[in-house]
């Protein structure tokens, strides 16, 4: 007889994984290469995940960083943009290369863009709380004329920011931030700004939130919490430091099953486990049928909100049908 398999209890948050922006997203790209056939060039990673990203470039789909790399002879291809938004010049250029584009950008990342240029029509300099270098900052800030915006990273940040004589302000924040933190750089902003205007809606998507308090939910007493999500992802990184300051013990971001570190995980008894927002269900399941390999596993559920949120695609797509299999991928469980 094999020695006995210890008891783990896996708290599986909800809600966990795709969100109906990413949804959308990766069903612009399936639509477009049922429509238009492949090549279907996508600027950008879709969504910051890199099982999406190759299974979308095995339908077809060609990853490129910037315009330029579409060849001559592929211009009358479809281009998409990401998720994470782009900034004006970028649909500028593909209209002065005569490309056909079809912009994936999250409808609550436009909604961000739009209370930017708010701010800035009514003469409000823009403060944008956001991380440095992430694609939704680069086009969130592409929105605006040079010189705009300000990014504020930090609370340090909001204490040294010197606003332009005379200015009157407003701010926006990255949809994925920590919703913690961001409180903590708003109340930062306002002591030293009382008269600084917030945007007519709350900037974090209700997915960061959701996940976020599932996490918080799940996380008190866990002896590790594990993350799905791609180190470029934001929302995944939050997370991450989410279920640190809730309580668990460790917390660790990984892509796939083979990125456990089973030699350093030591005694365990409870686990968290939750998923970003561009991370598919099936490696959540994966990672679950990894786990009860090695241990006699009771899956808890940590259920803290229902999303029923669908963003429809572009009007130019709509007549396109998937099939199961097509939906399966979309929904991140094939």
């Amino acid at each position: 007889m094999g020695s006995q398999k210890q008891k783990l209890t896996v708290r599986l948050c909800g809600p966990r994984g795709f969100c109906a922006g990413v949804d959308r997203a990766i069903q612009i790209v399936v639509l477009a290469l049922k429509k238009y056939g492949a090549p279907v060039y996508v600027r950008h990673e879709i969504v910051h995940n890199r099982y999406v990203v190759e299974g979308l470039q095995e339908r077809g789909a060609v990853f490129i960083e910037e315009l330029d790399e579409i060849p001559d002879d592929h211009r009358e291809r479809p281009v998409v943009f990401s998720a994470h938004g782009v900034p004006k010049s970028v649909p500028a250029d593909a209209v002065a290369r005569n490309l056909f584009y079809l912009d994936a950008t999250c409808p609550l990342v436009s909604k961000v863009h739009k209370q930017a240029m708010r701010h800035q029509r009514l003469g409000r300099h823009v403060l944008l709380i956001g991380h440095a270098g992430h694609p939704e900052v680069i086009g969130t800030m592409g929105q605006l004329p040079e010189g705009a915006v300000t990014l504020i990273e930090t609370v340090d940040d909001a204490a040294r920011f010197t606003p332009p004589e005379g200015a009157e302000l407003g701010f926006v924040s990255q949809t994925t931030l920590s919703v913690e933190d961001t409180a903590g750089i708003i109340r930062a902003l306002e002591a030293r700004f009382p008269h600084i205007q917030a945007p007519a809606a709350e900037s974090i998507c209700y997915a960061t939130t959701n996940r976020q308090d599932a996490v918080k939910a799940a996380a008190p007493g866990a002896d590790m919490f594990l993350v799905v999500g791609a180190p470029n992802s934001s929302n995944s990184r939050r997370l991450v430091e989410v279920a640190e300051r809730a309580g668990a013990s460790r917390a660790l971001l990984v892509q796939r099953a083979s990125e456990i570190p089973w030699g350093e995980i030591g005694p365990l008894s409870v686990l968290g486990l939750s998923a970003g927002a561009s991370a598919p269900e099936i490696i959540v399941d994966e990672i679950i049928d990894a786990f009860a390999e090695r241990y006699d596993v009771t899956v808890d559920l940590a259920v803290t909100a229902e999303e029923l949120e669908n963003f429809p695609v572009m009007r130019a797509l709509r007549d396109v049908e998937l099939t199961k299999a097509d939906m399966a991928f979309v929904n991140g469980v094939g």
